[in-house]
C-alpha cells in the first residue's frame, strides 16, 4: 500500500472522504478479494467479540432504500465501533507523515555507483602505494642489516682465519722445538753411553756381560738410518772439514774390528750374532754416506 504525506500537497488535509474512499478500495482489493476466492469459509469465522468478516462488510455498505427509522434500529455496538474508527481515521490523518523526513536522505549527500566506485578505488590504491611504501622501507633496513652483517661475517672470518693460521704456525714450532729437544736429548743419553761403555778406563776392568739392549746405540728400537741421523744431529754439512771429521770418529767407534776388540769378550752368547750383524750394518752405512761426500 502507497503512503502519501500531507505535507506533500498544498492543503495541511486531503479531502477525508476521497482519501477514506481510496484507503477503503485498497484495502478491500487486498484482503477481501484474495480471501473470498481462495477461502471463502473464513467469511463467516467470528472473533472473540462474534463479529464475522461478513458482518464488517455488511456495516461498510452505505444505506440504501427503505432504511429503517435509524432511533429505532441503532445497535450500540455498532454505533461504538463507528465512533471508534472515526477516533483512529482522525488520528491517523493528523499523524500520518509526520516522520517522514527523518527518513528522508540529502539529495545533496547522495553517492551514485561511479562516485562510489572512484573512492573505492582511490582509497584501495591509497592503500596499496602505503604497503608498498612500508615494504619498501622494510626492504631497505633488512638489506642495510644484511648488508652490515655480511660485512661482520667476513671479518670475522679473517680474524678467525689468521688466528688458526697464527696458532698453526705456533704450533709446527712448537712441535718443531720439541723435536729438536727430542733429537738433542737422544744424542746426549747416546754420547754419554758410548763413554760409559767404550771409553772406560783401561786401568779398570769392565763389569759384566753386555746383552743387545746393553749396546749404546743411536736409536735403540729404529732402523739404520735413523741411528745414522742421531749420531750426525746437529752437524754442518755444509761444513764439509768438520762434518767429515765427525764421520771418520763415528767409522771408527763403530768398525766391526775395532768394536770387537773393545767389546768382544764380554758379549753374551745369546746375543753376540745379533750385536756383530748390527754393528757391520752400521759400519756399512757410514761408509756409504762418507763415499757419497767424495
Amino acid at each position: 500500500m502507497a503512503y502519501v504525506s500531507c505535507r506533500h500537497y498544498p492543503g495541511r488535509r486531503l479531502r477525508r472522504c476521497s482519501f477514506v474512499a481510496l484507503l477503503i478500495t485498497l484495502a478491500y482489493d487486498d484482503l477481501v478479494v484474495p480471501l473470498r476466492k481462495n477461502c471463502p469459509e473464513a467469511m463467516d469465522i467470528s472473533n472473540k467479540a462474534g463479529v464475522t468478516p461478513h458482518d464488517l462488510l455488511q456495516w461498510m455498505k452505505p444505506e440504501q432504500g427503505n432504511v429503517k427509522n435509524e432511533s429505532s434500529c441503532v445497535d450500540p455496538e455498532q454505533q461504538w465501533r463507528e465512533k471508534l474508527l472515526g477516533e483512529c481515521q482522525e488520528e491517523f490523518f493528523e499523524t500520518f507523515g509526520q516522520y517522514d523526513g527523518d527518513f528522508l536522505w540529502d539529495e545533496k549527500d547522495e553517492e551514485d555507483f561511479g562516485n562510489w566506485a572512484d573512492r573505492i578505488r582511490r582509497e584501495y590504491f591509497t592503500k596499496q602505494r602505503a604497503k608498498e611504501q612500508r615494504e619498501a622501507s622494510s626492504s631497505g633496513q633488512k638489506k642495510s642489516k644484511r648488508h652490515k652483517k655480511t660485512e661482520e661475517d667476513e671479518k670475522s672470518s679473517k680474524e678467525l682465519r689468521a688466528r688458526l693460521e697464527r696458532e698453526h704456525e705456533e704450533y709446527l714450532q712448537r712441535a718443531a722445538r720439541k723435536e729438536e729437544e727430542t733429537r738433542r736429548g737422544r744424542k746426549r743419553r747416546y754420547e754419554e753411553r758410548c763413554a760409559a761403555t767404550f771409553h772406560s778406563s783401561s786401568s779398570k776392568e769392565p763389569e759384566g756381560l753386555l746383552g743387545y739392549d746393553d749396546i749404546p746405540w743411536p736409536a735403540p728400537r729404529g732402523s739404520l738410518e735413523e741411528m745414522v741421523a742421531v749420531m750426525l744431529h746437529g752437524a754442518d754439512r755444509s761444513d764439509l772439514t768438520a762434518f767429515r771429521k765427525l764421520l771418520r770418529r763415528q767409522q771408527a767407534l763403530w768398525h766391526p774390528d775395532k768394536f770387537f776388540q773393545r767389546c768382544g769378550g764380554r758379549l753374551q752368547e745369546t746375543d753376540r750374532q745379533k750385536i756383530l750383524d748390527t754393528v757391520t750394518g752400521l759400519s756399512q752405512e757410514l761408509n756409504r754416506l762418507a763415499q757419497s761426500l767424495r
